[in-house]
This record gives C-alpha cells, sequence and structure tokens, in this order.
C-alpha cells in the first residue's frame, strides 16, 4: 500500500516538473499574442495616418502609426496591450486625432508587420526609438504624453521612468507582469520562473511627470488592487479612477480615452 502511495506521489511530482518545464520553455508565446496581419492605416480606414518603418538600434524594423497633431497640441506616444495589433486600435487613434492630438502608435517587434520576436528588452528597444522619432520630427518632451493599455503600461512607465515626458496615463496597470501571473497561475512559482517580468513598481517612482491610473472595478485579467498599489507608489501629482463594474475591457471604453486627454490638457497647461 505504502508502495502505491510513493509511486502516485512520484508521479505527481513529476507531471508538475513536466507542466512547470512546459510553461517555462512556452512562456512568451502565453504572455504574448501579436496578431501578424500588418494591416495598413489606411487599409484600416484612418486618414491623416501615415505608417512609418523605423529600425531600432539591435536591427529590429517596427511599423509605427504617425498622425500629426493641430497646431499648438501635444502628441499622444501609445503603447498597446499583449494582444492583436495596431488595427485593433482604430477607434482610439481616431478619436485621439478628433480632439487635435497627435499620435504615434508602436508596434512592437513580433506583432503586425514589425519583424523579430517580443521580449521584455525588446519592447524596451522599440520605446525608445519611437521616442526618438519624435524628437527627430520636432516634438519637445513638454509635447509628448504617454499612454499604455493593460502590458502597454509596464512599457510606459520605464520609459517614462527614463525619458522626460509631459504627462502619463496607464490604463489597467499591474504592479508587474509577474504580480500579475502570480495570480493567474497561483500554482506554478512565476516570480522565479518569468523572464519578462515588466516591474512597474520598481520604476514606478522615477516618474516625475503628472500621472493617471484608470483601472476597472471588476477587472479578473489584472486586479484593480494592482492599479492602486502601483498608484501608491507613486509621486505627486497622481489621479486614480476606478470605474465601477467594469473588467478588463475598459480600455476600449471611449470615455476613458476622453478622461486622459482631459487630464492631459489640464496638466499641460499648468506647466
Amino acid at each position: 500500500m505504502m508502495g502505491t502511495i510513493r509511486l502516485v506521489l512520484i508521479a505527481a511530482v513529476l507531471a508538475y516538473l513536466a507542466i512547470v518545464l512546459f510553461m517555462y520553455v512556452q512562456q512568451r508565446s502565453i504572455q504574448y499574442l501579436p496578431s501578424r496581419a500588418g494591416t495598413s492605416p489606411q487599409a484600416a480606414g484612418l486618414s491623416g495616418v501615415s505608417e512609418e518603418r523605423l529600425v531600432t538600434p539591435d536591427g529590429e524594423t517596427i511599423v509605427l502609426w504617425h498622425a500629426e497633431p493641430r497646431p499648438g497640441m501635444p502628441t499622444i506616444l501609445f503603447f498597446h496591450g499583449n494582444g492583436g495589433e495596431l488595427a485593433d486600435r482604430v477607434g482610439r487613434m481616431s478619436y485621439y486625432q478628433s480632439r487635435g492630438f497627435g499620435a504615434l502608435f508602436v508596434s512592437y517587434r513580433g506583432y503586425g508587420a514589425s519583424t523579430g520576436s517580443p521580449t521584455e528588452q525588446g519592447l524596451m528597444a522599440d520605446a525608445l526609438a519611437a521616442y526618438g522619432f519624435l524628437l527627430a520630427r520636432g516634438v519637445t518632451p513638454e509635447n509628448i504624453a504617454v499612454v499604455g493599455e493593460s502590458l502597454g503600461t509596464g512599457v510606459a512607465v520605464q520609459l517614462a521612468a527614463q525619458k522626460p515626458v509631459a504627462a502619463v496615463a496607464l490604463e489597467a496597470p499591474f504592479t508587474a507582469a509577474a504580480d500579475a501571473g502570480a495570480d493567474m497561475y497561483w500554482w506554478l512559482p512565476v516570480r522565479l520562473l518569468m523572464k519578462d517580468q515588466f516591474r512597474s513598481r520598481d520604476h514606478i517612482v522615477a516618474v516625475k511627470a503628472p500621472l493617471l491610473i484608470q483601472h476597472g472595478e471588476r477587472d479578473r485579467v489584472i486586479p484593480a488592487a494592482q492599479g492602486k498599489a502601483l498608484f501608491a507608489l507613486a509621486k505627486e501629482p497622481k489621479e486614480l479612477v476606478i470605474i465601477p463594474d467594469v473588467g478588463h475591457d475598459m480600455i476600449a471604453i471611449p470615455d476613458v480615452w476622453a478622461r486622459e486627454v482631459d487630464f492631459f490638457l489640464a496638466r499641460m497647461k499648468k506647466q
């Protein structure tokens, strides 16, 4: 009897270790869910948006969607979440244009028509290259507002911690991607094994720009508690909006975009 129990326990441990090994090897295919259609802004129904191709310092070619601002208006540097591609954010781009903002949407490496494969280091290289693109076009840091949704909040926080920007808006942010993963896969040693941890909690204190965090109260992908915890670590000036009866899909709600645009206009006029 004891021998049978021992064999069952050994089999269970081996099965668990096999699952852990599989998740470790496949983790980036779980963390990043790109679409590779590479739809152009014109094919997506946008006007006044150019498709730019930018070679990063490590040799990848990323796609940018760029809309010029109305005279005197800021430009939004936008970092999307882990799924889909830029063509899934057409409504957001149109909204920013309707408010007179310029916009630069970054298609990470491995997404859309961009080359390469996504990693945290790679996405940060893409973000820094996109920031440099705006500077080369004559956009000053005082006219750059940064927006990140979901996974893109990790990119936005690190960029704003490293480079001067006028304001930052985060939609459904995590304290770290590793924290969100640990909540979702509680039965795995995520914080030990995760390669791309996007530890926003380690970088947020270095963000000096005015900050707006918005989070859905019923978010089950990235719990609102993480948005609140990140907010607590951030420096002033900062604002937190918890949206009742909404989940992770809050990133697609136009009222969310409107609130951040109003925040940018109010804060950037005070500088």
